[in-house]
């Protein structure tokens, strides 16, 4: 099972990633996230699905399109399809600034260590980790750096202006 970055905690990650071109009639039991594309046919089965259910955006995806709906889903993930794709970073400030979505944002696909401090300072509240990563490396990620001296969707008050409020 794909590990879980959340909360400065690695847990199992129970969401099953459905395919972008779902043709099945019905959704699998358990916790799923369904592409945006099939935003009504899971907002319609949001109430009687035995499991959660959340949506996911790839980079080229445009979460305006679907802003009054987003806020019924408790987790909307956007994929990375390859690391040096940076669209993602952009839709999780837009989903946390301009379309006020205070669930969980989690980032999917190819992110690299690297990456994930970051991922959380654009917005994003999990992320799924490839098979491959350690997850005491990942998590040792989210502390790289003590301060930071821009403003992010993770805060709002840059470090240079704490010095006027002394």
């Amino acid at each position: 099972m794909p590990k879980l970055l959340k909360d400065q905690q690695i847990s199992n990650d129970d969401f099953q990633i459905l395919p972008q071109d779902l043709e099945e009639a019905s959704l699998p039991d358990g916790n799923v996230l369904v592409h945006v594309s099939s935003i009504d046919r899971a907002s319609k089965a949001n109430g009687r699905h035995n499991g959660q259910i959340g949506i996911w955006f790839d980079s080229a995806d445009e979460p305006e399109t679907v802003a009054s709906a987003l806020n019924q889903f408790e987790v909307i993930a956007v994929n990375f399809p390859k690391f040096m794709d940076g669209r993602g970073y952009s839709l999780a400030r837009l989903l946390r600034e301009r379309l006020d979505y205070r669930g969980d944002i989690r980032a999917i696909g190819d992110i690299l260590v690297d990456q994930i401090y970051y991922l959380k300072r654009c917005g994003f509240s999990s992320l799924r980790l490839r098979e491959d990563q350690n997850p005491e490396y990942a998590l040792a990620a989210l502390t790289t750096f003590s301060m930071d001296y821009q403003t992010a969707a993770d805060k709002l008050t840059p470090v240079y202006r704490l010095r006027h409020q002394l």
